[in-house]
Order: C-alpha cells, then structure tokens, then sequence
C-alpha cells in the first residue's frame, strides 16, 4: 500500500468536469424514455391495421361502424399507462438499489450515486463494491478482483498500484482506491450493464409463445381475408358501402387486438405490485421464470438467518491476552463483516499495536489475520480449516456448531500473514462463539415452497454441521454435506444434489458448479444470496435474487433484488409470476377462439360466394357489420379479459403454453364458427332479401355467436368463485340489456322481429354452448386433467 493518501479532486475541479461532460452519465437503467414508450404503444402492427380499416369503415360514411376504432384509443391508452407506471415504479427502487461507490474528495468521502462520479475521481474499494468506472489503481492492501463477468475468468486476481481495474468487476478481497480514467459510455462495462438492466418482455418464455401463436394467426388471415375481400366487393352484387362494411366486419375480429396488450399489462402490473412489496425486478421474465422455479438454492447467512450477529461466548484454549487480539483485529479491518463487527461490539479496547502484515478475509480460505510488531501472527477463521478436523479445539468447535451457533477459531501462527504458506502452523488461542438469529418467517417461507413441490437447497460457506442444525431447526429434512467431499465429476455431483438438502463450506467456485449441476438434470434453479460469495452462482442460475443490504455486486447481477431484505418476499414474486402465467393463458384462450371463429367464417362465407359464382346459386354477404363484431367483443372478451387477466391464480406454472392455448382455443373457436355460419344459413333469405329480411339474418347469426362465445367465456373463467360467475352473469346481463332496447337495437342495427329466426339462433346458439361444454370435459379426460368447476377453499 502507498506511504501517502491520495488526495481527491477539489469543488472546483468537480464543477469544471461537469461542464466539460466528463461525467458518468450511463443512465441507471435502460428503461424507454416517456416518448419511446408512447411511441412504441401507438405506432403497433395490430393499430395499424385497426387505423386502415378504420379510415376504410369512415369513407362510407357510417361512423357508428368505426367503434372498432376505439380499440386503439384503449390498445394505446391503457399500455402507455401501465408502462409509465411501471417505469416510475421501477426507477425509484432501481435509485434505491444502486451500488453508491465512495468517492474521496477534497470536501471529505462520501457514498454517491453512480452518476455523480466524474473523470480523475479516487474512489475506495473494499470487499464486496463493484467497480463501477475503469480506473487505475493508487492505492492497496491486498487487493484481488474478480472480473469473471467482464472475462469469464473465475480466478480472483491481484491488483497492485498501477495496474487496470474495469467496470463490471467486483473485489473480493482487500482494500484500495483507483482514480477514474473512463467514464459514462467510455467504460468498458458500460453497454453491458445497459444491456444487462434493460427493462423487456424479449427473454420471456410467455411473449415467445405469444409470438409464435401470432404468426400461426399471420399465416390465417392472409389467405381468409383475401378470400372475403374478393367474394364481398365482386360477388354479392350489393352496394360498394354495403360490400366494404361486411369486409371489414370479417377482417376486424380476425386481429387478436387484445392479447399482446393484455400480456403487457398484467406484466406491468406485477411490476407494480411486487414494488409496493420493496422487490425491484431488473428483468421483467423474472416474474415469469421464478414461478417455473423448482429448486431453491438458499444461503443461510442473511437469507435464514438475520445478517446481525453477537458474542455470545468466548472458550479459552490458551494463555494469550484474547481480548486485546480481537479488539485490535476488529479496530484494524477497514471494512468488517458480519462477524468482525459483531467481535467490535464485544471487545471495545484495542491495544494499539502496530500491524506488520495483514491477510483478508476470502471466501475461498475462510480466514484473515494480522502481524504485529512484538506481538505475534494472529489469524481468525473456520476451526476446521485452521486445525486438524481431529484436534480437540476443532471437536469442540464441531459440538458448539452443531447447536445451529457460528464458531471462529482465534490461534497464533508460526509464520507472518502475508507469507505464501500461511497461515502455516496454527496454536489454537479462542473459540469465539457467535449467534445468529433465524428470521421469524424463514419457516413459513420453507412451508410455502413445500407446499409448491418445490424443493429448497440450503448451500452455505459455514461449517456443515452448524448449517444443518438450522436447517433441521426450520424443518428442511433431508442429509448434510461438508462441500469439501463434493465430487468433481458434473454427473455425480448432480446425484449428490438430488440426495443431499444441506451444504457447508462451500467455496463460490462450488456454488456456481452445483447450480450448473442441477441445471444439466432438467432443473430451474433460483439462486439467493448477498455476499460476493454468491456473485457468479447469481449470475449462472435462471433466477439470481439479491438481498438489498447486500454486496454491490450481488445486486448488480440479480434479476430480483429484495430491497427489504425479506426471504418471506419471495412467495409474493412466486405468485404475481403464477397469475402472470395462468391469467394470460386464460386471456389467450378468449382471443384465440375468437380468431379462429372469424377466420372460419369468413373462409365459410367466402366459399360460399365463390360456389355461387361457378354454380349460380345466390352469393352469400358476410353476416356482420363492423358495429356487430365490435360489440361481440365487448363482453364475451374484451372486459372479461381484463379482469381475468388481473384476477388472483395461484395454480402452478406448467411447460407447454403455446399447446394448452391452441388446444382449447381451436375446437371452441370450430364449434362457434360453424353454429354461427349454420345459424345465418337458416336466417338468410337469399340474394332476394330486403335490407330488413338481411338485418334479422344478421340477428340471427349474431345471438348464435353471442351464446356459444358467452359459453367460451363460462368455461375459461374456471374454477368458478362467486366474482367469476358474477362476471359471467354479468356479460350476458349486458346482451340482454341491448337486445331489450329499442334505441339500442337501432343505433347498433339488430332486429328480432323475426321470432323463428331468433328462437332457431338461440337454440342453435345453445347446442354450441353443450357442444364447448362437452369438449371441455373431454380434453380435461384426454390430457388427464380433472377438470374442477369450483375452487376449493384453501385449508
């Protein structure tokens, strides 16, 4: 370490960088700007095709038609808000969340936000801070650096003054400062960390699912739509008006208009609600892909336990002054752990000796220690990996451990600290008892994830027999393992893993092994943790969650961080990922139905009027106005779906989306179509019909559609709740009410003058609404479902 203090930049010099742009101006986050966002909500593939037909519907003259037209109004609406809340959402907890790196200035050091640090800064290091700018080193005690996410390096490696340090790297022994000789977009882990926090739907298995679905869509429309377009405008013989209304009633309920918002929003929304709950999602899938989650791998320091600790007894083994030694190792660690600090409460007198050498705390080795001058080599750490495991200190050791306590061994060494065979020959001097408390919800979170068949992996860098003692205290079964004995073997660490529930003296290299392991066996493996221990398992596993007191770097990596700190939050992140899922299944199943039936009855129609132009028969119109379609949608789907979409779902996130979705939705969206199609036929009264006659055929074919699609609804919204059969009633209140309105039967030109044709679209109407009801039951039989039509309380 250098003899002098590197002084740091003065006010003066701050300001004149700022003026000159030399500032570190990455934005925290890679969010979309409030013009991106209400760009990217209105200029949509889907309005854009509502917006030409809308402009189409307006040239003939009828606005009430162009009702559709609201569709975009919503569609846009109602994602810039959701986004926009979110985004506000997002970005104060991300300020929160932020690693604050301390700044040496001439005014004095202080912790500041990233942004504020400016070219030639001195910024300090100690164990666990992210480098956040690229910098050279001034100053070291001892300094290694991990720069395994800018490399792919896991080795930590030495640095010394003068050497590079780059942004994205994290320390993880030592203490030093660097000056700042990149900054904002210059740094080297600039773009990738933009790129890492980007707030998106890209990664999500869902969106993908949805995307797929929509091409399936994409590949329907073009060949039906060209279909009723040439069948409307050149066969039916009717007006231009009349022809381009009919068209655009076929192509309308064709675009699942809803879906993809749909989906934003409930995102959007989960955001929002896991926010108030003090949990920052720096990827919005996480939602999504901890509810897949079927291991939990748990650190037990900070995460089972509470990260503040205390003395709660001291076990001489020697002569030695203990007292002073730990009251002078404590005052002489620029940067504590849990541990020292706790050891700093208890012995408050540091003698004031002089340190000749001094060796970190790693993870890796599991102790420190200092020299001092005329007064011996002392080091602190793990009994068993400082002793003989055989020695009576560390039996003694193992006992107090297996009482759920932590245990440190204080001993003298035979050779200086920073000598490379350190810490050589060790004489055991104390045994400092420690006490960790156990959070008062780690047991209900455990019951939680039992209860999900989702299986918790306790992996620890304490003692083993310590570790499975809290284990068993919050009733995890199941053996313990010291990670010493791990086999390197991929395969047969795996095995282990399957077998063993508790892990102790694991080293970070380990952790990220095992949760490779337990990924190569078809697992989704959540990682939590907070120290700097935990960075590359974090970083390595589907979901990494971070604790919000935790290291920089911890943070930094993690999809999810708990900023309150609470293992109990994860159940919360569990659920909004399971009603993102379940809910937007349900919303696909509504939307997809209805595309299915438009696509089919517009290929039926369009077949219809190309017989009769090769056979002579009377073309057949398209039974529907654009009002007609519109206000379908308004109640069989587009305000159902909004609330289903919100509605609690705790059922378990399942493989296969993209199948269940088109299961359902392709017979029920069968079976509408062709009872509809029937139902106009029956109604129709040929190329003869009066503009009335056509109107009641219209009716007709609409009450057909409206009871079998309000039955598509009734099914989807199970199992069933008092609020979703409200719903359900509700919808078909709705119908009742405009059917029953004379104004409203004209402003939305329906007629049910006509009784046979009524009565024969009800009762058609009905016979699809058995024929959905039947299929439900027997796909539920044919993929070994039970199908349940109430939800069962929960005990």
């Amino acid at each position: 370490m250098s003899s002098a203090l590197v002084v740091g930049l003065s006010d003066d010099e701050v300001a004149q960088r700022v003026a000159e742009g030399k500032t570190n101006d990455v934005p925290t986050r890679a969010a979309r700007s409030v013009s991106e966002i209400v760009r990217g909500n209105v200029f949509t593939r889907i309005n854009a095709i509502l917006g030409v037909l809308l402009i189409i519907v307006l040239s003939t003259g009828s606005v009430i038609n162009g009702a559709f037209g609201l569709l975009i109004i919503a569609n846009s609406a109602i994602g810039i808000i959701q986004e926009l809340r979110a985004k506000q959402t997002l970005d104060k907890l991300a300020i929160v969340s932020q690693a604050k790196p301390l700044v040496r200035r001439q005014a004095g050091t202080r912790a500041m936000a990233p942004s504020d640090v400016v070219l030639d800064d001195v910024i300090e290091l100690g164990p666990g801070d992210q480098i956040v700018v690229d910098g050279v080193v001034l100053e070291e005690a001892n300094l290694e650096i991990d720069e395994s996410l800018l490399t792919g390096e896991a080795d930590p490696i030495a640095k010394d003054a003068g050497d590079h340090v780059m942004s994205g790297s994290f320390v993880v022994a030592g203490t030093g400062a660097y000056r700042a000789t990149k900054v904002g977009r210059e740094a080297y882990a600039a773009k990738l960390a933009e790129e890492a926090s980007k707030f998106t739907l890209v990664k999500s298995e869902l969106r993908s699912g949805i995307n797929k679905i929509l091409q399936f869509i994409t590949y329907l429309l073009v060949p039906a739509g060209a279909l009723i377009i040439y069948t409307q405008l050149f066969t039916t013989g009717a007006g231009w008006r009349e022809s381009v209304l009919r068209m655009v009633g076929a192509l309308v309920p064709m675009v699942p208009e809803g879906l993809v918002l749909m989906t934003s929003i409930a995102f959007a929304v989960g955001v929002i609600r896991l926010g108030r709950r003090q949990c920052l999602v720096n990827e919005l899938p996480a939602i999504e892909g901890l509810a897949r989650v079927d291991v939990v791998c748990a650190d037990k320091t900070g995460t089972l336990t509470e990260n503040g600790m205390r003395v709660c007894d001291l076990k001489m083994l020697g002569a030695a002054e203990v007292a002073d030694v730990l009251a002078q190792l404590a005052a002489d660690d620029p940067r504590p752990n849990a541990s020292m600090t706790a050891i700093a409460e208890a012995f408050t007198a540091p003698p004031g000796w002089v340190a000749t050498a001094t060796a970190p705390f790693k993870s890796a080795t599991k102790w420190s220690g200092t020299s001092y001058a005329g007064h011996g080599d002392w080091v602190i750490g793990a009994p068993d990996v400082l002793l003989d495991p055989a020695s009576p200190a560390a039996e003694a050791a193992e006992q107090i451990g297996a009482r759920g306590l932590r245990v440190l061994l204080l001993g003298s060494s035979d050779l200086p600290v920073d000598d490379p065979a350190a810490p050589g020959t060790v004489t055991p001097a104390a045994l400092v008892v420690l006490e960790q408390r156990i959070r008062p919800d780690a047991r209900d979170t455990l019951d939680y994830f039992a209860s999900q068949q989702v299986s918790v992996k306790v992996i620890s860098g304490d003692n083993a027999v310590s570790v499975g003692a809290v284990a068993g205290s919050l009733g995890l079964a199941g053996q313990t393992m010291d990670a010493r004995e791990l086999p390197e073997c991929p395969d047969e660490l795996a095995d282990t893993l399957e077998e063993c529930t508790t892990f102790g003296r694991v080293r970070p290299d380990q952790k990220r092994a095992m949760v490779h392991a337990l990924q190569s066996r078809g697992h989704t493996v959540a990682m939590t943790g907070d120290g700097v221990n935990d960075v590359l398992a974090l970083k390595d596993a589907d979901i990494g969650v971070a604790m919000g007191s935790g290291s920089s770097a911890s943070r930094a990596v993690a999809q999810i961080v708990l900023l309150d700190n609470k293992f109990a939050t994860l159940p919360y992140v569990v659920g909004e990922g399971r009603r993102v899922i379940g809910n937007i299944e349900r919303v696909s199943n509504l939307f997809l139905t209805k595309t299915v039936y438009s696509v089919l009855l517009a290929v039926l129609v369009g077949l219809a009027g190309l017989s009769a132009e090769l056979f002579g028969s009377d073309p057949l119109p398209f039974p529907f106005q654009p009002i007609h379609v519109t206000i379908a949608a308004w109640f069989t789907i587009g305000i159902p779906a909004f609330v289903l979409s919100l509605a609690p779902n705790k059922e378990r996130a399942r493989p296969g989306f993209v199948r269940r979705v088109m299961t359902s939705a392709l017979p029920s969206g069968i079976v509408v179509g062709v009872a509809t199609f029937t139902s106009y036929l029956l109604a129709y009264e040929g190329r003869a019909a009066t503009e009335i006659e056509q109107t009641q055929a219209s009716t007709a074919a609409l009450i057909t559609l409206l009871v079998a699609a309000l039955w598509v609804l009734a099914v989807v919204a199970r199992p069933y709740e008092w609020w979703r059969v409200a719903l359900v009633a509700a919808s078909a209140l709705a119908y009742l009410v405009i059917f029953s309105i004379p104004a409203a039967r004209e402003l939305f030109i329906l007629d049910t003058s006509n009784v046979a044709a009524t009565s024969t679209a009800l009762g058609i109407g009905l016979l699809g609404a058995l024929a959905v009801e039947v299929i439900w039951w027997v796909q539920g039989a044919a993929l070994g479902e039970r199908r349940k039509l109430w939800r069962q309380r929960e005990r």
